[in-house]
Formats: C-alpha cells, sequence, structure tokens
C-alpha cells in the first residue's frame, strides 16, 4: 500500500526542478515525514474523515509494520524477530480492539476529530508534497538506518521521479497539480480559475476526496474562496511559477513574492528556490 505518483512536475529556465507527488503510507511515520521543512505539504486528516470510512479503513485493511524488529539498543533494528507472523497476529487484535473503542466512542456521539484518534497507528495516510529540494530527504531516508516504511516510500519517490520528465516553465507560466489548463479554454479568465481549482483539489486530499471523479469547476472554485476566506493558506503552497531572476545580481529590485536569498545569490520564495509560490503572492 505505500506509493508514491508525480502529480506535476516542472524545470524552470534556470534548471531548477519543482516536482509535486501524491503519497500513501503508514499514518505512524508521518511525523517522521513533518520534519522535512523544505516540502510543502497537504494531508488527509483524522479531523475530516468521517469515522465510518475510517472504520472501514482499519478493519479491511490496518496499516501494519512491514519490518517486526528485534529488540536492542539504539533507533535501528536490523535484526528481524523469530516469529513475525506471531507479532502480525498481536498487531491485527490491537487493530480490531481499537476498532472496537471507536465504535463505543461513536456511540457516545463523539466527534470524529477524537474517535479517529484511537485508531491513528493503524491508518494509512494521504499526503501531498511539492518540493525544489530532494538531496537531503533521500540522503537520510535512503539510508540503511532509516525506519524500514519510510525507506521504502523513499524508494518509491525516487523512482517515480526517476522515471517522469518535468516539463519547462517560464516566468508566468504555473505548476498547477492537478489541473490541466486545456479544460479552461471556455473560461472568460482560465488563469485565475486554474490557479483556484489546483488549489482546491490539492485542499480536497485532506478529506480523502481523491475518487478519480470527474472535477467539478465551479465547486472547485468556490472551494478555493472559502480557504482564502478563512485563512487557510496551505493548498496555495503547491502552485508557483519559475522566477524571472533566479539569482542576485545586485541590479534589480526583488521580484514579488521572493522572500530572502541565500548565501550562493539564490533568490527564494519561502521554501521553494527559483520559484515564486503563489501562496506569498496572495499573502502580500
Amino acid at each position: 500500500m505505500i506509493s508514491a505518483k508525480v502529480i506535476c512536475d516542472s524545470i524552470s529556465p534556470s534548471r531548477v526542478r519543482l516536482t509535486t507527488l501524491e503519497l500513501h503510507y503508514h499514518r505512524f511515520v508521518h511525523s517522521e515525514m513533518m520534519t522535512h521543512r523544505m516540502f510543502s505539504r497537504n494531508a488527509s486528516s483524522s479531523r475530516a474523515i468521517p469515522v465510518d470510512r475510517m472504520i472501514k479503513q482499519v478493519k479491511e485493511n490496518p496499516a501494519m509494520p512491514i519490518h517486526w524488529g528485534k529488540n536492542q539498543a539504539g533507533m535501528q533494528a536490523r535484526e528481524e524477530i523469530e516469529c513475525p507472523t506471531l507479532a502480525q497476529d498481536v498487531w491485527k487484535y490491537a487493530s480490531e480492539l481499537a476498532v472496537d473503542r471507536a465504535y463505543e466512542l461513536k456511540d457516545l456521539d463523539t466527534h470524529k476529530q477524537i474517535v479517529n484518534r484511537v485508531l491513528e497507528p493503524f491508518q494509512w495516510i494521504k499526503v501531498i508534497v511539492t518540493a525544489t529540494e530532494w538531496d537531503n530527504f533521500f540522503k537520510l531516508r535512503l539510508h540503511k538506518d532509516a525506519q524500514p516504511e519510510m525507506m521504502v516510500l523513499a524508494e518509491h519517490m525516487k523512482k517515480a521521479m526517476d522515471e517522469s520528465i518535468p516539463v519547462e516553465l517560464h516566468p508566468g507560466e504555473w505548476h498547477l497539480p492537478y489541473v490541466d489548463l486545456a479544460d479552461f479554454d471556455d473560461s472568460g479568465d482560465p488563469i485565475t480559475e486554474a490557479l483556484k481549482c489546483s488549489a482546491a483539489r490539492c485542499a480536497r486530499i485532506s478529506f480523502l476526496n481523491h475518487d478519480n471523479s470527474t472535477p467539478n469547476i465551479e465547486k472547485d472554485i468556490k472551494l478555493a474562496d472559502m480557504l482564502l476566506a478563512a485563512g487557510h493558506m496551505s493548498p496555495w503552497e503547491h502552485i508557483a511559477t519559475p522566477m524571472e531572476f533566479a539569482k542576485d545580481t545586485f541590479e534589480l529590485a526583488w521580484e514579488n513574492g521572493v522572500t530572502h536569498k541565500d548565501r550562493g545569490n539564490n533568490f527564494w520564495s519561502s521554501n521553494f528556490r527559483g520559484y515564486i509560490m503563489y501562496r506569498n503572492l496572495l499573502c502580500t
């Protein structure tokens, strides 16, 4: 059930690559993914997904360790225990107990943001990740010392990126996850609508609503407007356009949306190098 799929892949005239991946992995290693601060992320949410749907997933396909490491000093467990099948049975029984407790909390009319927490050790999570900087992630997570579930995820991510061919973008052209600009040919304002639809579709990961149904542009625009009005800005981070000038020449004013530069005089927009993150344009 661990998977990685490239959703949108772009490369700028300065040869900086910006990639969006849709990931599916064990909920119990999500905190490790969250340590990588160069990533923009949105994830399926325990606060948003209905209890019955979460219980169904845990009952039918509980997330389970892929390596049953033997107890030893340190963070790594290279050797596996002698009876991994018995350990799997214990883990499965624990998931059944969690489901029973979740039903009891549901019967008490407890909100899903509480009930679903009981199920989290056995959940899968779907995550959208967008970044220009991947080297540190792969250095750490493809290492033999990484937690096995994270290492397998990193292997899937690396393979997906190696097999993807990025599309060249120029300043003013947009990296738009889940959007095909051809769908907006009849629009009076195709770029604005495409930007909103991309953000809305990235946000829908929170509800696990990526069900391969035909997108509804009108509903997506409405959701995007609601996100802006409520100050939910993270879905807008996955959208970006290449900078006119990726390095500081000390002759021109910084572009709108540039947040800082590094010691190599590379311009950044938050965690994106060489691209203007659309969130930063909205915030300014």
